[in-house]
């Protein structure tokens, strides 16, 4: 029974995060091609970067001992988001650069000073849980709840062009593995935000199946004007 449970958490943990912190890489392959942000917001990828770092931080056995999958999978996830959060500072503009990059520095800080103080200044396992837990609680509500300011764009503009599908529907599959994972060995500081974060992908999903058709829709006009105007080009071109 201790051994189906072992690969339980290792399935539900593991590989559906790993796939989670993977599924931005179609945007990022799109950014590195078209050397543009465009219109992506860095917010989720600074979400998920400092709750990464405060979930290695709480798994550590120092302040939480037997939670090596949980330093394993959000230690990986931290370097995925050090090469992304890398890519979207090389192809911003200066003025958007040097935000990103000061929110880096300071989300940086902060993780170097929690670790520091709550290694030095608290004594027990059980106390460093309980305050490295409650904030990456919060960290973890965050992070889930980083789509909004996108979700509003994509209902403004009625189009999810710039909110990636595999992030949305990866993010709902985490919030589940998470929290099947919170219950099979119980974890309050983990069940709690996961089970928000089920629902609030569960929204994106929702919202991606309703301006699916809408977004398609001004993909091809987009396309359809862009070759009237190359075709009207070629023509003026021609009778020069």
């Amino acid at each position: 029974m201790v051994f189906n449970k072992e690969i339980a958490r290792f399935a539900v943990g593991n590989i559906i995060s790993l796939i989670l912190f993977l599924s931005p890489l179609p945007t990022f392959v799109r950014i590195w091609k078209k050397k543009s942000v465009e219109q992506f917001s860095p917010v989720p990828y600074l979400a998920t970067f400092v709750n990464c770092g405060l979930w290695v931080l709480y798994g550590i056995p120092l302040v939480h001992p037997r939670s090596i999958l949980v330093v394993t999978i959000n230690g990986t996830g931290l370097a995925i988001f050090v090469v992304y959060l890398m890519l979207f500072l090389l192809y911003s503009e200066r003025p958007k650069r040097m935000k990103i990059f000061l929110i880096i520095v300071g989300e940086i800080i902060f993780l170097a000073s929690l670790a520091i103080l709550v290694l030095t200044l608290v004594q027990t396992h059980k106390k460093r849980s309980t305050i490295v837990g409650s904030i990456c609680m919060a960290g973890n509500i965050f992070m889930y709840a980083s789509p909004p300011a996108i979700m509003k764009l994509v209902m403004t503009s009625k189009s999810v062009e710039f909110m990636p599908f595999l992030l949305s529907l990866f993010s709902f599959l985490n919030g589940v593995s998470w929290t099947t994972y919170a219950l099979i060995r119980l974890d309050a500081f983990i069940l709690v935000p996961n089970s928000m974060g089920t629902a609030l992908g569960l929204a994106q999903l929702l919202l991606y199946a309703m301006y699916y058709k809408s977004t398609k829709r001004q993909n091809a006009e987009r396309q359809a004007q862009g070759e009237l105007g190359l075709a009207e080009k070629m023509s003026n071109d021609a009778n020069v």
